[in-house]
């Protein structure tokens, strides 16, 4: 065999340093590419500091909202006035004792504030009458005829159902739950007796029930129908005054009793 000397290797080993030296060059490069600083990525303004990544869904909301206050203020009612008639009844003593003297009177103004929520002020007036022929504790001879004014005031809520998906007449008949806080004042007026003065005092109630509106021109005229249950704190609730005096005779040992109204009104709207 015939020996390579020491200078004739050198050429070959340069080349294949050379060839090794690019190799490392290329892969260099491409780790420095893949692993780059994290600042020179732009990862866009959602992940800066003080960016919101939630902008997006936040736009979202904020039209839909702005489509609906656009679409109420096009569509949707302000204010509505009532003027009502209809029938308030009793049960429990109070409604034994009472005969009722219809209608019952209504006035109301509501405000909307939007499609399914509105809020009200109103009062109501019924008159009522009771007769005892025999003598009762409070006068120790028959009581005779009374007559019952009842006047009371009201803060109301109203929610109206979303009808969209229901059939045409439901969705027309624009129904609504309601709630009521009211205050009750009543005075009894003893006819038969001149003499005597008018027993009267006030009680806090709440109502709650559901209703209609039908359209006689939209957004302008309705026809309601209400049906409300109340539970009042008569300030005469638990009186003893018209408790009968002998056993077996006409009177009752309280005025307890549920309260249940049904009124119809005609509302203007704007």
């Amino acid at each position: 065999m015939i020996l390579m000397q020491k200078n004739d290797l050198l050429p070959i080993l340069s080349m294949k340093h050379a060839f090794i030296g690019a190799i490392l060059f290329c892969f260099s490069f491409s780790i420095n590419a893949q692993f780059a600083p994290i600042q020179d990525i732009d990862f866009g303004d959602d992940l800066q500091i003080g960016g919101d990544i939630f902008s997006d869904f936040n736009e979202e909301i904020e039209d839909a909202r702005m489509m609906e206050d656009e679409r109420f203020y096009q569509f949707g009612r302000f204010f509505s006035f009532q003027v009502s008639l209809g029938l308030t009844t009793f049960d429990g003593n109070r409604g034994t004792a009472y005969e009722n003297d219809p209608p019952t009177y209504g006035l109301g103004l509501n405000y909307f504030q939007n499609f399914q929520s509105s809020y009200g002020l109103g009062f109501e007036f019924s008159r009522h009458n009771m007769f005892f022929p025999d003598p009762i504790q409070r006068f120790d001879n028959p009581g005779g005829f009374v007559t019952v004014n009842m006047l009371r005031v009201y803060f109301s809520y109203r929610y109206y159902i979303d009808t969209a998906d229901l059939g045409t007449a439901i969705t027309w008949s624009n129904p609504y739950f309601i709630g009521r806080l009211e205050y009750w004042y009543t005075t009894n007026k003893f006819v038969d007796l001149s003499n005597e003065s008018d027993f009267t005092g006030g009680g806090l109630g709440i109502g709650l029930g559901f209703g209609f509106e039908f359209p006689i021109r939209i957004r302008e005229s309705y026809i309601g129908l209400e049906l409300l249950y109340h539970n009042v704190n008569f300030h005469d609730k638990f009186t003893q005054s018209f408790a009968p005096i002998q056993e077996g005779d006409y009177g009752f040992p309280d005025l307890n009793g549920n309260v249940y109204s049904t009124k119809i009104s005609y509302v203007i709207s704007w």
